[in-house]
């Protein structure tokens, strides 16, 4: 606890009674339940960090329950008796999410681990020898178990869920020829409100690529600039009508200003949740990531999901990250960053990158300035950091651009931090 840079105190909590309660036969114990009101706080929960300081999202216990029985029961087909599992730290929102699972009669399976060690197969063998029926992790991790083939392994969950970034179209293809019996489930939502409010449905066809549905109860669009109702096209991520799984307050904003500057300040009494996405003919919706993360490239807007889906199948790169940095007389450059396999990166490599953007997209996506990096930059809970990066090649010192409490790998800033000091200087 020493080597921790942002730890105040150390309290140990009652660790012996815990063991005794261990030593007790649980199925003579009596519990005790205290009646809460519905909007009592549940547990606050604290924001990526991602697009500022981290929101201290305070949530109430009636409308959490009745969120995560919908979303789970409802849309992820979650059923009395089943086994659920969704790998996540206990810092990100899953966590919470999966803990739900124990409202539907199940039982929760959790792995203490890394999930490439001893390989890359560790957590679905864990998964299988569990007789997981639900097996949940982050897009980044589906991403990277492409290389595997897992058919012998003859396990075929109910649904495979995922979320933090969006799924790929040839992830979604590589799952269903790995598990031709599993429904799919890309879901979206976020720590403000600890669900999802867009995810799966068992009634309608899944579409690489594609997230299911809105939720039941979930009055979501996409907005223009203006505020009008986009269909086919890209927009701004909005919520109509209150949800009940909505933070009751933030912690320390008595004034509520901090809440009503987070999601309202943009359309004025609309919920603005920062996500770029478009909203389908079929009424599925297509995830293109953070709005503010967004790329404008003369005036065209392309979502950084796009460049990571080409860059994901290109050989030779295992990770990527891109970013647009404005400039005072209204251009703009794009730089791409890359994570590869091995070896260094040569004119060819960059040849073909820009080469498969420009085919696969438009001359619009072809980025300015590759870099080569040793890691790409995560949160904790596997966010990239777009936003700290852009802050950081716009000028802004590292320690104000992002704080590395959040970072599951501070270490990667070095490199970013090198390069745009040589970057902004020529």
């Amino acid at each position: 606890s020493q080597r921790l840079p942002s730890l105040v105190a150390c309290v140990l909590i009652d660790d012996p009674i815990w063991e005794e309660i261990l030593k007790k036969d649980l199925t003579q114990v009596k519990l005790q339940f205290t009646a809460m009101p519905f909007d009592a706080p549940i547990w606050i929960l604290y924001s990526s960090g991602t697009t500022g300081k981290p929101k201290a999202i305070t949530h109430g216990v009636g409308g959490m329950l009745l969120e995560h029985m919908k979303a789970l029961g409802l849309h992820q087909n979650v059923q009395d008796g089943d086994r659920f599992m969704w790998y996540s730290t206990t810092g990100w929102m899953m966590w919470n999410y999966a803990l739900s699972a124990l409202l539907m009669g199940n039982t929760l399976c959790i792995y203490d681990g890394a999930t490439n060690y001893p390989d890359k197969l560790s957590l679905w063998r864990f998964a299988q020898e569990s007789k997981v029926d639900h097996f949940g992790v982050g897009a980044a991790y589906l991403i990277s178990c492409q290389d595997q083939d897992l058919k012998s392994m003859a396990y075929q969950p109910k649904t495979i869920g995922s979320t933090g970034s969006p799924l790929p179209p040839d992830v979604f293809e590589w799952l269903n020829v790995q598990f031709p019996k599993s429904q799919i489930v890309s879901l979206s939502g976020g720590t403000d409100v600890c669900s999802a409010f867009l995810s799966g449905c068992t009634l309608r066809d899944v579409y690489a690529g594609e997230i299911q549905c809105r939720t039941l109860g979930a009055k979501i669009e996409a907005f223009d600039e203006n505020g009008h109702p986009l269909y086919g096209e890209v927009g701004e991520l909005v919520i109509l009508a209150p949800m009940p799984c909505m933070p009751i307050y933030f912690w320390n904003d008595g004034a509520n200003k901090k809440y009503f500057d987070s999601y309202f300040d943009k359309y004025s009494g609309v919920w603005s949740h920062g996500d770029w996405i478009k909203i389908t003919d079929h009424d599925g919706v297509i995830m293109y990531g953070r709005s503010d993360a967004t790329l404008n490239r003369g005036g065209v807007r392309i979502g950084t999901a796009e460049i990571y889906n080409v860059l994901n199948r290109t050989e030779g790169v295992l990770d990527s990250l891109v970013i647009c940095v404005d400039h005072e007389n209204g251009s703009s450059d794009m730089l791409l960053f890359v994570q590869l396999d091995t070896g260094l990166l040569n004119d060819m490599l960059k040849s073909e990158i820009k080469r498969v953007l420009r085919l696969q997209y438009s001359p619009r996506h072809v980025p300015d300035d590759i870099f080569q990096v040793a890691a790409i930059p995560y949160t904790l809970s596997g966010k990239k950091l777009e936003l700290p990066i852009k802050k950081i090649f716009s000028g802004i010192p590292v320690e104000k651009a992002v704080s590395v409490d959040i970072m599951r790998n501070r270490e990667s800033l070095l490199d970013f931090e090198a390069i745009s000091k040589i970057w902004r200087r020529s």
